[in-house]
């Protein structure tokens, strides 16, 4: 008796040809185009295997696969996708697919990987490869939204050249992840990616450790220097890289990639940044977005996540669909990092082998600066230890000037953001909360590139 497969794919053409060409071969075949009719037939007992698309529509086949997965734990899953990244192969992974097919695929290869999973002779090295992957991925730059996909060719398009680059991005956002993928994917990759933090640095930091001899300059000659932090330059340090940038024999050492949490541009409209050295470093501009802008990719960021922390010795984790929902109704003011950070807790504590909505809002509600036992209101404590971690970064040393100004801009776009939020973008309403005029508010919110339509 042949083997029955259950085909889902949205591409009726790709179905049609796959339907053909798995009928050839001797399978029986039942084909759908969306991901309900096909989880109604698994649990209905249909089918001996199972060949399907990752997305289709809106739908994800991995939100439901570990139900699906333990409702049939010997049905073997096989997914196809045209995002083929290591990502999802590692989403694959950890969502318990017997194996990944990226498309466009050899019609030989795919047949080769159904008939190994029919017989149940994985291949031996499959999870090996997916572990390894996790612990050398130093990318994971995840994201099927517009707002990434932008990140993505901007990348592909500058990483073979030798462009000076900035990027743009708040704290937590994944700034040296954009700059590593740029190296990576150019012919400097297979030589040396060296950070350079110049939060707060002098001219002596500046002289010394970065581009003197031994430094960090040197160390990537050849390779990429990545500079980050280049909004917090005290301003002789700003005039002492704008001259050696300036050097011809400087420049062309490392590629210099640069970071930044706040808009350079508006700095330098205020005089707070040089603005030749501002022109020297946006040659081109690559802004990356806030998780917030971002929320549909929230599901595939954290199933990424989670398969990094089981490779580093937590235990193996899913998510399941209603988790994802609570995971995108948060706004995760740090980003990617506070996102890891509540996945990691997670999957140390949870006894369960799925992470579900309670298991997030419990772990959200344990990060909260307002949370219980974390000293009560955030209005005297949030600014305090705000306060005390600028002051803390220079050691026994004194600041440099600006102190006042850089501890607004830590919470000046958040106070708006959410003050906007809570009046469904209304300005009017907004400026009359924060009690500032609202030309005034406009002006920030353009300057702090704010999102103001209703529902932000």
């Amino acid at each position: 008796m042949s083997a029955s497969i259950l085909l889902a794919d949205d591409d009726v053409s790709l179905r049609y040809v796959l339907s053909q060409a798995l009928a050839k071969e001797g399978y029986a075949v039942r084909a759908t185009g969306n991901v309900s009719t096909l989880a109604k037939w698994v649990r209905e007992g249909e089918g001996d295997l199972v060949l399907s698309d990752v997305y289709m529509g809106d739908e994800c086949v991995f939100d439901g696969l570990p139900a699906l997965r333990s409702a049939r734990p010997n049905l073997p899953f096989v997914v196809m996708s045209a995002q083929s990244t290591v990502a999802t192969a590692l989403s694959a992974a950890s969502a318990g697919a017997f194996d990944y097919v990226p498309k466009p695929f050899d019609l030989d290869h795919l047949m080769a990987v159904l008939r190994r999973a029919l017989k149940g002779e994985p291949d031996p090295q499959s999870r090996a490869r997916a572990i390894q992957a996790a612990k050398e991925d130093r990318l994971a730059i995840v994201g099927r939204s517009p707002a990434m996909q932008d990140v993505f060719r901007v990348i592909a398009r500058v990483a073979a050249g030798e462009l000076t680059i900035l990027i743009e991005g708040e704290s937590g956002t994944g700034k040296e992840r954009v700059a590593r993928a740029v190296h990576e994917n150019s012919r400097r990759a297979d030589l040396a990616f060296v950070r350079a933090s110049l939060a707060g640095a002098g001219p002596l930091h500046i002289d010394n450790d970065v581009f003197g001899p031994g430094g960090k300059a040197e160390q990537a000659y050849g390779g990429t220097l990545f500079l980050e932090g280049v909004d917090e330059l005290t301003p002789d340090a700003q005039t002492r890289l704008a001259a050696l940038l300036s050097n011809e024999s400087t420049r062309g050492r490392p590629r210099l990639i640069a970071a930044t949490q706040r808009n350079l541009d508006q700095l330098v409209r205020v005089g707070a940044f040089r603005s030749d050295l501002f022109y020297q470093l946006n040659v081109v501009c690559i802004r990356v977005p806030p998780l917030r802008e971002r929320r549909e990719d929230i599901g595939d960021l954290a199933r990424t996540l989670l398969v990094r922390a089981n490779s580093e010795g937590l235990a193996q984790k899913t998510l399941d669909a209603a988790a994802v929902a609570r995971l995108q109704q948060h706004d995760f003011p740090g980003n990617v990092r506070e996102l890891d950070n509540l996945l990691r807790r997670a999957a140390a504590l949870t006894p369960a082998k799925s992470i579900t909505a309670s298991d997030v809002a419990e772990g959200l509600l344990a990060a909260s600066p307002t949370s219980e036992g974390s000293g009560g209101p955030i209005t005297h404590e949030f600014g305090a230890a705000l306060a005390r971690r600028l002051l803390g970064e220079f050691g026994d040393g004194l600041p440099p000037p600006g102190l006042y100004e850089r501890l607004l801009g830590e919470i000046e776009g958040p106070l708006i953001r959410q003050t906007l939020h809570a009046t469904n973008g209304n300005q009017i309403r907004a400026a009359a909360i924060l009690g500032i005029n609202r030309n005034t508010l406009r002006k920030k919110i353009q300057a702090l590139r704010l999102l103001t339509g209703r529902g932000d």
